[in-house]
């Protein structure tokens, strides 16, 4: 489930002149408070305009050696881009590819880069362009391959419809591309053109390489096929949908009759897709099966990857989510080993990546066995594991290790569940853990680091500091470039974020304390009473406070702050920051209840404590599990909550998916109470104050489903609501022009219509 909205794309800085009138226009806007014109003004200029939005970088990809990258950049007034190469220390620059040698024969114009990679000797580039969105993501598109040397470009697929292919990458040597075209799978020889087909299987109930529609959602694979480090066989995934259940988007309005999809759509409790791992040689032949065990349709295969040339590794998942093996199998024979298992009285999280170190005598992985998120190091078979982050917090992010295996980098931040911070340990367990990013730095620090460990490009924000990204030499955090410039819109940004965010902690009883953030009005009087509005999430998939830059959502945030809300969030337990697996855990089996109880409570205590709060002004709004716990909150507690706007909420978890859904609340039949008092149309009856539904009716992810079934139920009770349904929308709720800013004008006028903004 989607935990955060998504926002416009990033965009480079307006010119400074532009910036400047900005500034002057927000700083006269802020001298008091906004009214409704000048609200829709300023989320014009956020969501539109894109006036607000950081300096971007890349797609950057670090070279092979460890010490420069390569970058696209734009290559002059002309138009077109220019591929080129940065020392990552000295910053000496030098054009790889220029855009002229991008422009296809018998074309005027480069192609237009939306993804590229290198071959592995860098005499080749893959470029990927022409692209369309698949669900989420910009996954299928064509490709083209450049010979550096001979300047030869060409279009891979053969007769393939344009946009057709997905995920092409490079032969470890180079003189191949392997891709996904309509379900199957294939490998071309860039010389000669020759186009060999591994799978002929493919159809629109069987997918070779890629994965169904749960799996892209939950478990995040996409890209369903592996090249062996040798270059002769691939690793792939098959998924037989026959026998999921078919959920049907219509398409009422872009031709004269419906379009009707259809989307194999396992709910809870229902069959999944059937699913296996193969090996094929790469110039085609019989698929070796993995003999994994267990069952097809009830065991999830979550990772897959070469451990060498004859071994592929492989992440098994039972159907609760709650035991975890690393399997290891021979690509030959399919003959299967298990290596080692995890297992928790809730739910396991994949483990994004196993790392094999010290020559593949060893693995690094992730686990909360001890009641912490730590990293271990197993032996290759298993036999002995070495706890290697000694100390009594959670590791956020295994980012990877040094040149020799000798010192593992993560990111972690043992005191503050808001922030993060770099950290290394050495990787064999002895010793406490040591702080890379310097200690004058709080916020959230994200780091990619480069093939030898030795530089990092790092991106740092706070709540109220846009992100600036530069290269690091590590371990020594020294900064040897900055990549991107934020003077500018610093600058703009400057009379938006004069009264800075104030993070809080707030006791809701029973020994537990919440973390929050609140922004309160440029204008704000200590000796007035504000309305009190609440953005929620409060799902196992995300956080909303962290001390980060949040973007159009967090200007979005501040523009209702300056009309006159006081805005705060607040994580309930059950949400995954980095508090223990005990904090994490508690939810299992009670999503829903227990989010909405403490976070209820939370808003009592924060009325309690600042008399400068209105208790008969207070609001609430969320979007996918935060629509959800906004219902709850209208429906369970009335007499908290007053206003709410609930954005593509699940109303009935029964109807969302069984990857999702089944992971934090167990099956439906023996956990069919807690499914119901998790699920806010069971309490519609208690809805007293205004309450707006928003949804998308292209949602694939969140179906309009649940929330056409709620206003069944709202009218059956006789409860006045509101409603806004946005046509062939998906669950981002983004799509067309004047979309986005028009979703979060409509929250803003609600709230301004039905929750008098101001002190009093």
């Amino acid at each position: 489930m989607t935990a955060a909205r998504l926002v416009p794309s990033a965009r480079s800085v307006r010119p400074v002149l532009a910036i400047a009138g900005i500034v002057l226009g927000s700083a006269l806007l802020t001298a008091q408070a906004l009214d409704r014109a000048a609200v829709d003004a300023r989320l014009g200029r956020i969501f539109q305009d894109g006036a607000y939005e950081p300096p971007a970088f890349g797609p950057a990809r670090w070279l092979t050696d460890g010490t420069a990258y390569s970058t696209v950049e734009p290559s002059g007034p002309g138009g077109g881009t220019d591929l080129v190469r940065y020392d990552a220390a000295t910053g000496a620059r030098t054009v790889l590819v220029a855009s002229a040698r991008l422009v296809p024969s018998g074309r005027t114009a480069a192609l237009a880069i939306r993804d590229y990679t290198w071959s592995t000797d860098g005499a080749r580039l893959l470029v990927f362009t022409n692209t369309t969105r698949v669900w989420r993501q910009h996954t299928r598109g064509d490709y083209w391959v450049l010979d550096v040397a001979s300047g030869r470009l060409r279009q891979l697929g053969g007769d393939a419809p344009p946009s057709s292919l997905m995920f092409a990458k490079f032969s470890p040597d180079g003189t191949r591309v392997a891709y996904v075209r309509a379900n199957n799978l294939y490998v071309e020889t860039i010389d000669t053109g020759a186009i060999t087909p591994l799978t002929t299987t493919g159809s629109a109930t069987v997918i070779n390489g890629t994965s169904d529609w749960v799996y892209e959602e939950e478990l995040g694979v996409r890209d369903g096929f592996r090249w062996s480090p040798d270059g002769r066989r691939l690793a792939y995934w098959q998924f037989d949908t026959a026998g999921v259940g078919i959920f049907s988007l219509i398409n009422n309005t872009d031709t004269t009759y419906p379009v009707v999809t259809s989307i194999p759509y396992p709910k809870p409790g229902t069959a999944n897709s059937a699913v296996r791992i193969g090996v094929v040689a790469a110039t085609g032949g019989e698929t070796t099966w993995m003999a994994t065990p267990g069952d097809a349709r009830d065991d999830y295969l979550a990772r897959l990857e070469w451990r060498d040339a004859n071994t592929v590794a492989i992440q098994q998942l039972n159907r609760l989510q709650n035991q975890q093996d690393l399997l290891t199998a021979d690509a030959t024979t399919g003959a299967v080993t298990r290596v080692f298992r995890d297992r928790a009285e809730t739910w396991l999280d994949v483990v994004d990546t196993v790392r094999w170190v010290n020559g593949g005598t060893s693995f690094l992985w992730t686990s909360e066995r001890d009641g912490w998120r730590h990293v271990y190091r197993a032996a290759a078979d298993g036999s002995v594991t070495t706890p290697v982050t000694r100390f009594e917090a959670d590791i956020l992010q295994l980012l990877g290790t040094d040149t020799d295996d000798s010192w593992v980098y993560f990111t972690a931040s043992p005191t503050d569940a808001t922030a993060s911070y770099l950290y290394r340990a050495r990787a064999n367990g002895e010793g406490a853990p040591e702080r890379v990013t310097p200690a004058d730095q709080p916020g959230t620090h994200t780091y990619r680091l480069a093939p030898g460990g030795r530089l990092a490009f790092h991106t740092w924000s706070r709540f109220d500091v846009p992100p600036t990204t530069d290269v690091v030499e590590l371990p020594s955090h020294r900064v040897l470039r900055t990549l991107t410039d934020t003077t500018a819109l610093r600058a703009a940004i400057a009379p938006l974020v004069a009264r800075p965010v104030e993070f809080f902690t707030v006791d809701v009883g029973g020994g537990v304390t919440l973390d929050g953030w609140m922004l309160k009005p440029s204008t704000f009087d200590p000796a007035k009473r504000y309305p009190l509005l609440v953005h929620v999430y409060g799902e196992p998939a995300g956080v909303t406070v962290t001390n980060r830059w949040a973007g159009a959502t967090g200007l979005f945030h501040r523009t209702l702050a300056d009309a006159g809300y006081v805005v705060v969030s607040m994580d309930n337990r059950g949400t995954p920051a980095p508090k223990g697996a005990p904090w994490r855990k508690v939810v299992y089996g009670a999503v829903g209840d227990l989010s909405s109880r403490e976070q209820a409570a939370g808003v009592k205590a924060l009325l309690a404590r600042h008399p400068f709060l209105d208790t008969s002004r207070v609001g609430i709004w969320g979007w996918s599990g935060g629509g959800s716990n906004t219902l709850n909150a209208m429906f369970r507690f009335p007499d908290v909550y007053h206003v709410g706007v609930s954005v593509a909420p699940v109303p009935d978890q029964t109807l969302y998916d069984t990857i999702y859904q089944e992971r934090y609340m167990g099956l439906p039949g023996p956990n069919a109470a807690g499914y119901r008092l998790g699920s806010p149309i069971h309490f519609a009856q208690g809805l007293k104050g205004d309450l707006l539904l928003i949804h998308g009716s292209g949602d694939d992810n969140v179906h309009v489903q649940g929330t056409e079934r709620l206003v069944n139920r709202l009218i059956e009770l006789g409860k006045p609501f509101d409603l806004m349904i946005y046509p062939n929308r998906t669950h981002a709720i983004a799509e067309g022009a004047g979309t986005t800013v028009h979703v979060y004008r409509k929250i803003a006028k609600y709230f301004l219509d039905h929750l008098p903004a101001g002190g009093r």
